[in-house]
């Protein structure tokens, strides 16, 4: 889910380059990005698992669970404190970049995203659980895999703004109201 967000984001920040870049190196990079965005390492680390887990299966998934599900837990969690002490650290310092219409997208985009899901969902004619776990994942952010490949790809983003936003307003929010909310509109359809 998270691959066509990564290449759309990667072929954005490729495509349009920062205000004040040198003219004739943009339109070089722009040449380049899709190669760039293509052959980035996450993709090709995503793209290859799925290969890897669509030729070899369960036989192959159960050969390496000792090294790839198992250490997984573990990994999970000290990555996900990197990411928390990555986004505190940047509220703390830099909290006024927090801007209303930044705090306000954060809000409003899983919103957005559930409706534009909501859409397609009854017109297929989903279940209700189907059509309320298509909402909740077209309303959610990204807090594994995106925010790592921007770190790599754009090391000039700023982790404390996108970080903080995903998971202190856009993750709460989806717990506390939006999840009741997509199962509302889920049961639109039935």
């Amino acid at each position: 889910m998270e691959a066509p967000a990564i290449l759309t984001a990667l072929w954005l920040i490729l495509r349009h380059p920062m205000p004040g870049a040198d003219p004739a190196m943009a339109q070089s990079r722009q040449k380049a990005a899709l190669r760039d965005v293509m052959l980035n390492v996450t993709i090709v680390i995503l793209i290859g698992a799925f290969a890897i887990g669509a030729v070899t299966g369960e036989k192959g998934l159960g050969e390496l669970s000792g090294f790839v599900i198992d250490p997984f837990r573990g990994v999970l969690c000290l990555f996900l404190l990197d990411l928390g002490a990555v986004a505190g650290s940047g509220i703390r310092k830099e909290w006024r970049l927090l801007s209303p219409g930044l705090l306000g997208f954060a809000l409003a985009m899983p919103l957005i995203g559930a409706s534009l899901a909501l859409v397609p969902a009854l017109a297929a004619g989903l279940s209700v659980g189907n059509t309320a776990l298509l909402v909740t994942l077209a309303a959610s952010a990204s807090y594994i895999a995106v925010p790592t490949a921007m770190r790599i790809a754009a090391p000039d983003a700023r982790p404390e703004i996108y970080l903080s936003l995903s998971l202190g307003l856009t993750f709460p929010f989806n717990l506390v109201a939006g999840l009741p909310i997509y199962v509302q509109l889920a049961s639109l359809g039935a």
